[in-house]
């Protein structure tokens, strides 16, 4: 079974649970033996959180080259967020790097808080790798040390993240995990914790929580409604499509609180009926995008985001302690680009410049923009088809006209996959295709080398409407001139659907010049390149992130030309095969015939 359906599936009982649950009450076991807890500092349920990592540049921590974290820049950064009111951060890892005056960003963060410059105080993570133990043993050793020397900054201490719940791409076992904790926590007088998924901690995934529970102070959870959106189609309704338009964005940012309130719930249930009633829970991540860089069109902007902060403050300050966990730590104080299409999620973007949700606390001066009306918020609009094109030819892009041709309904925008781009696309009008001058289609690609997305890709998308290219199956082609010395095969197609409305298919084939495949050659001369529709009906499967369940619409083309060369279906895997390669591609005269 795909994992997306089997998230949907348990993402469905916990649902039933939770209704059965409030229904008789919840509770009424006996109480498994655990730690002698201790208490989190009061302080947990005074102080406005927020996660904090001070790497500013496209390059991941730790890599190459190695990005200087400076004082000057950590002074900044923590006085945006003593402005901005937040009192409490958590830090992700207590990594040592020589290139770092005080050998680490954490211990410079934590000088600098220590110094008396800044009244915030600090939960400290512990980065933890899969299979690399002794890497692990010496982060553990390292937050042992830095939670004893700065015992004052140091509130408590949260081993490992998103380490143990089933669908980690960082895995290690509760039991792996639960020796950890056991090592701090006899080492040190803070709380500790662990922070993960919720699904972990709520007795519904195929990893039980068990081994770890006995050995934390609290129970430290992840919820991100925005992204269930993607990864569990269904799990909420966020398009709320029963609710008139100009109330649409309300509704979806309501119904995103109260799904993260049921994922808190969920957990204090099964914690409660399982005998560990006296544990506290803290959300120890979650966040809205303030940028779509992951497919969250029609859901992330500076306004969501603003308003999904204003709902979490809502519920943070209603109700009884017991419905409501001790603190919550949003995600996350700056965008971080080297995240890729993870970024996006910063109060502040990585100019240190306040989105919406900040704009009463930081100066105007600071402001990203000033156009934060809550009327101004995105909302699902369904993509509806323009009619079917009944012309011979649907010209994507090119100067010379045809008789009779067809063009698209709306203006087709050039986009790289991704976020930063992977590549990029404007008009050259030094080198066109025979017979359509004076304009080509000049794509430089900007290949991602790390994971979720191998590679590259540029699309032409329609960008809120969708054309009806149903009559192009039978016989039709996909045809357009190319000129490039790129190495290796690229793949070539189109879209149908939306990722907003979860029925995204692409129809992409691997173009091979080696054997002159359809026509393409990367000899460095103009190429008419041919591929039959039905070639790429055939090779049809869900986008990224879509539902198994999605099949390919023709009357519903979005993205009618697609080029890209995602390194796992093209086979490349070294420089020399075109990983990181950025040689130019010229593309023309791009059309669909039948």
């Amino acid at each position: 079974m795909p994992k997306i359906i089997q998230q949907l599936l348990r993402a469905l009982s916990v649902l039933c649970v939770v209704a059965l649950l409030d229904a008789c009450g919840g509770g009424g076991t006996v109480p498994l033996p655990g730690v002698a807890t201790r208490a989190l500092d009061p302080s947990f349920a005074t102080r406005k959180a927020v996660a904090y990592s001070p790497f500013r540049t496209s390059t991941a921590p730790g890599g190459t080259p190695a990005e200087t974290v400076t004082t000057a820049e950590v002074d900044q950064d923590l006085a945006l967020l003593a402005q901005g009111g937040f009192g409490l951060i958590r830090l992700f890892d207590c990594q040592t790097d020589a290139s770092l005056p005080s050998g680490g960003s954490a211990e410079m963060i934590l000088q600098r808080i220590a110094a008396g410059h800044f009244d915030i105080k600090v939960q400290l993570g512990i980065f933890i790798q899969s299979g690399n133990e002794s890497f692990n043993q010496a982060q553990l050793q390292r937050a042992i040390t830095l939670a004893n020397t700065y015992s004052s900054e140091i509130l408590a201490v949260s081993v490992g993240n998103e380490n143990m719940v089933s669908w980690s791409s960082n895995g290690v076992s509760p039991t792996t995990m639960a020796g950890y904790i056991e090592t701090v926590r006899n080492a040190v007088t803070q709380p500790v914790t662990a922070d993960d998924n919720w699904l972990f901690y709520s007795g519904t995934d195929s990893r039980s929580p068990a081994p770890v529970l006995n050995t934390l102070d609290f129970v430290s959870i992840h919820t991100y409604p925005i992204i269930d959106t993607i990864t569990t189609p269904g799990s909420w309704d966020w398009q709320q499509t029963s609710v008139p338009a100009t109330q649409r964005a309300a509704a979806m940012m309501n119904a995103s609180i109260a799904w993260a309130t049921t994922n808190y719930r969920t957990v204090r249930h099964y914690l409660d009926g399982a005998g560990y009633a006296a544990l506290p829970i803290t959300i120890g991540e979650t966040g809205w995008k303030a940028v779509a860089t992951g497919g969250e069109s029609q859901r992330a902007s500076p306004i969501n985001q603003m308003m999904y902060v204003q709902g979490l403050a809502a519920w943070s300050a209603s109700g009884a302690a017991a419905s409501k966990p001790t603190a919550i730590f949003y995600f996350e104080a700056f965008d971080e680009p080297w995240k890729g299409s993870d970024d996006g999620w910063g109060l502040f973007n990585v100019n240190r410049q306040a989105r919406c949700a900040l704009q009463g606390l930081i100066p105007s001066s600071q402001w990203e923009s000033s156009d934060c009306s809550a009327a101004h918020a995105l909302y699902y609009v369904p993509t509806s088809s323009n009619g079917t094109i009944s012309a011979n030819r649907y010209t994507v892009f090119a100067d010379v006209a045809v008789a009779g041709q067809a063009t698209p309904t709306e203006a087709i925008s050039w986009v790289g996959f991704n976020s930063p781009a992977t590549a990029f696309a404007g008009q050259n009008s030094s080198a066109s295709a025979p017979g359509d001058a004076p304009n080509s289609l000049q794509i430089t690609p900007a290949p991602q080398n790390a994971s979720p997305m191998f590679g590259w890709g540029l699309i032409g998308l329609l960008p809120t409407t969708a054309d009806d290219l149903s009559q192009f199956v039978a016989a039709g082609t996909l045809n357009f001139s190319i000129k490039s010395t790129y190495p290796g095969k690229i793949q070539v197609g189109f879209l149908t659907g939306t990722t907003a409305a979860s029925n995204a298919v692409q129809a992409y084939v691997v173009v091979d010049p080696a054997s002159a495949q359809y026509g393409y050659v990367n000899d460095g001369n103009w190429h008419q390149v041919s591929i039959p529709v039905s070639a790429l009906v055939a090779a049809a499967t869900p986008a990224y992130g879509q539902p198994a369940s999605a099949r390919l619409d023709m009357t519903l083309v979005t993205q009618p030309f697609t080029i890209a060369d995602l390194y796992a279906s093209t086979g490349k895997s070294t420089p020399a095969q075109g990983v990181g390669n950025a040689t130019t591609f010229w593309v023309d005269d791009i059309y669909w015939a039948k």
